[in-house]
């Protein structure tokens, strides 16, 4: 056979003496150099092995373009020794000894089959996308080859890779192919784009700027369909005769991807194309490349549970890719819709999927292979959070028991859309299809649309009596995707001709046991779902009555979702979807808006409360345990007796072992303390009423509360033998007396090594002197204060020496 002569040529010798002698390989090159037609066929040609090569694509139209191309260069039709299975469509033969597969077919092929009986090697081409299921394709068959195929041959292929992880993870050598470029113009846009400006505007007026400037074919990079569209839209009365327009994405027809691909016949073409073009597909007579700066990414998407494609900045690495497709027959020119100023902000790579996705799919390969994360060979190990929360979820869907996988996991795994979707299905049979393909592709209905999902179902079904109907038009491409793949679930779903068809809630509901929705009171449609969360429709929505519902995307809020999507479900319904989980729960709690404790026996499923009724005997203790929660809420209730008795206590802290008496420090232990106490509690205005003094003292044992009495006692007692009380709120503690009293001490008093503040009264009670060191004051300003006061109080004593005098409250007696 002769092939026309491509870089990748140059290296395929040495790469089929490394896979010989190591069974396994990194290859780097760039794109355009041939790896994914080439090197497939140089491993046939070598025969490497006997058995099938099975060669991994991240794409349908990627996978089937590969195939098409090897087939045809063979000489042959697709199907025969190369063939092509992905989603939804499959050639393949008795003699096919290459299979192109794209990502989700490898894995169940993995799983249905650990051994892979009859492949000899697996090609992961692309790897430097690193999909989810890429890095996990390569983790489980890393682990065959080391545990049960000594023989198997793998193979990562890669346009821009940090090569140097993936060859350690492999132990396997890395070759490179220099591959072939021409010069590539790279031209910038003088300033920022107005952040008005539509992305498609933006793309159509660079395309009408770079016609005349340029010669060849134009690809223009987009990030999505609707981009694509709304381009196409603009450009079509807009192109000259000689000029062929086409689009290129993945949800298209075969045919019309395929035109896109072939040279023109003749004069110019335009490809306005998603990332698919960047690396594993060749578009012919491309000599001019438009960059619109942006890619579409897995990320999990806490709005509708499941991972979705989201728009961001395309990384420096692809715009690098992209730039190269203008060079790969001539010298090109690249157009970027950015400034130069802005590329320094662009990201070096996109980041791995598994690093952004939703887990829940890799937690159930793993669960069905039978190991931790952490006991494979991935690449990067996942967040153990965001794993965590996909093990819970797959727990909801009765998918894992105990960490282990059930039965119905089994059958969850066995079907290629998210486990929430899968277990719809499974549990709904076939009328499931249509949501679950409605539930995994973005609303077909545009914004200011009512949250009712019905309304979608009611469109999907007839788009033209919706349109005809209602005000909102539908997204037609949209309503074609969701169409095509719910005949695809269709066919893969269960048959359960035995069991009635089930309601449109319901059905939802076993897609998202966790987002049911019970209004709480009020006038704004507000609900507690299932999960524990917060959720809100917006104002006037006409669902806003509806007591409970299936929210099946949500904006993201953490704190309290906006619903976007909805379906009202009954009571009824709720109890035929999930009659084994939901229970009667007994349940005192602390209201914070009414309160006090509540006592009630609810049915709930999970925070969905569907039935209501008083608890007439609810135990005292779970009234008081509600209480204490009551108590955290409204704070401690301080008597001055209590709040003196917390001062001494913590004067006395320091000078004995006693327990935290700070507030916080009594909140966080009134479980030990106060609960006993809190009998006949249960609400606001009887805790304000309460007295926790003898709570607090009971905390003490009787050798603390003598050690407390000696260390801070309550009160000072004087040289008379009578008793004052010490204010314990001053700092340091305080003592009001007459001075009178304290004649004959000689010692300064003092609370729990602390000296006592004395504040001396005049005969009349008025403050004349504080002191903290009294056998100071007797020895020096107290003659000054005797001298004042004889003249003021001449029938009351005043000694020279108070230290040698007796106490008294008396005046001097009278002479005979």
């Amino acid at each position: 056979m002769t092939r026309d002569a491509l870089p990748i040529d140059d290296i395929l010798p040495d790469l089929i003496t490394a896979l010989r002698a190591k069974g396994r390989a990194v290859l780097q090159a760039p794109p355009g150099a041939g790896k994914t037609t080439r090197v497939p066929l140089a491993m046939l040609d070598a025969s490497l092995t006997a058995q099938k090569i099975v060669m991994l694509e991240p794409r349908r139209l990627a996978a089937r373009a590969a195939a098409d191309r090897m087939a045809a260069t063979l000489g042959e039709e697709t199907g025969q020794t190369v063939g092509y299975r992905v989603r939804g469509d499959a050639q393949t033969s008795k003699s096919t000894r290459i299979e192109v597969v794209t990502e989700g077919i490898l894995t169940r092929m993995i799983q249905s089959d650990p051994e892979l009986s009859g492949i000899g090697a697996v090609i992961f081409d692309e790897f430097h996308e690193r999909s989810l299921n890429a890095d996990l394709g390569l983790a489980l068959c890393l682990e065959i080859a080391g545990a049960l195929r000594d023989d198997l041959i793998l193979l990562a292929m890669s346009a821009t890779l940090d090569a140097a992880p993936v060859a350690e993870l492999m132990q396997a050598p890395i070759l490179t192919s220099e591959g072939r470029a021409f010069p590539v113009d790279i031209r910038h846009l003088d300033r920022p784009l107005p952040r008005e400006t539509r992305i498609d505007q933006a793309a159509a007026e660079a395309v009408l700027r770079a016609l005349p400037e340029t010669s060849g074919g134009l690809l223009v990079f987009l990030p999505g369909e609707g981009e694509i569209r709304r381009t196409e839209a603009r450009l079509r009365d807009r192109l000259p005769a000689e000029v062929a327009l086409h689009t290129l994405f993945g949800a298209m027809p075969l045919a019309a991807q395929r035109a896109a691909i072939r040279p023109a016949q003749k004069g110019r073409k335009i490809v306005l194309a998603t990332s698919i073009a960047e690396t594993s597909l060749t578009i012919e007579d491309i000599r001019v490349v438009i960059d619109a700066g942006l890619a579409r990414r897995a990320r999990f998407d806490p709005g509708s549970g499941m991972s979705r494609l989201v728009t961001e900045r395309a990384s420096r690495a692809e715009a690098t890719q992209r730039a190269g497709r203008a060079g790969r027959v001539a010298d090109g020119t690249c157009y970027r819709l950015w400034t130069r100023g802005e590329e320094g902000a662009l990201p070096p790579f996109a980041p791995p999927e598994i690093e952004t996705a939703d887990l829940a799919p890799l937690a159930l390969d793993l669960a069905q292979w039978g190991a931790a994360p952490d006991a494979v060979p991935l690449l990067t190990p996942p967040n153990a959070g965001t794993y965590a929360e996909g093990l819970a979820l797959l727990t909801d869907l009765g998918a894992l028991k105990s960490g282990q996988i059930t039965d119905h996991g089994r059958a969850l795994a066995a079907l290629p859309t998210h486990p929430r979707l899968a277990n719809m299905l499974v549990r709904a049979g076939k009328p499931a299809a249509t949501l679950a393909a409605l539930l995994a592709e973005r609303d077909p209905l545009p914004r200011g649309a009512p949250t009712d999902l019905s309304l979608r179902i009611e469109a999907i079904a007839d788009p033209k009596v919706f349109a005809a109907r209602r005000p909102w038009a539908p997204d037609r491409g949209g309503i074609a995707r969701i169409r095509e793949d719910a005949r695809r679930l269709s066919r893969l779903a269960p048959d359960l001709k035995t069991q009635a068809p089930m309601p449109l809630a319901e059905m939802a509901a076993l897609a998202y046991p966790d987002r049911i929705g019970q209004r709480r009171k009020g006038d704004t449609p507000r609900y507690v779902l299932s999960g524990g969360k917060g959720a809100v429709l917006p104002e006037g929505d006409t669902l806003a009555a509806a007591p409970f519902l299936v929210a099946t995307d949500l904006d993201g809020n953490p704190r309290e979702a906006k619903i976007r999507q909805a379906v009202q479900i009954t009571a009824a319904e709720i109890r035929a979807a999930f009659p084994d989980r939901i229970q009667w729960v007994d349940s005192c709690s602390w209201s914070k808006q009414d309160r006090r404790v509540q006592a009630r026996q609810q049915e709930r499923l999970g925070h969905a409360v569907l039935d209501d009724r008083i608890w007439k005997d609810a135990p005292k203790e779970a009234i008081a345990r509600a209480m204490l929660d009551g108590v955290r809420d409204l704070g401690l209730t301080i008597s001055d007796k209590a709040r003196l008795f917390l001062a001494r206590a913590r004067l006395a802290a320091d000078s004995m072992n006693l327990p935290d008496h700070s507030d916080q420090g009594l909140l966080d232990t009134a479980e030990d303390w106060l609960l006993p106490y809190l009998s006949g509690i249960r609400d606001a205005a009887s805790w304000r009423r309460f007295d926790i003094l003898p709570a607090l003292k009971a905390r003490l044992d009787w050798d603390q509360a003598q050690a407390l009495d000696r260390i801070a006692p309550p009160g000072f007692t004087t040289p008379l033998g009578r008793t004052i009380a010490i204010d314990y709120a001053s700092d340091p503690p305080e003592v009001s007396l007459r001075l009178q009293e304290l004649f004959g001490q000689t010692s300064h008093p003092s609370v729990g090594g602390t000296p006592l503040k004395l504040t001396l009264l005049s005969p009349a009670g008025r403050p004349i002197q504080t002191t903290s060191d009294l056998p100071g004051f007797w020895s020096g300003s107290y003659a000054d204060v005797r001298k004042d006061m004889r003249a003021r109080y001449p029938k009351h004593p005043w000694p020279e020496d108070p230290t040698q005098a007796d106490p008294t409250l008396r005046a001097k007696p009278r002479k005979a």
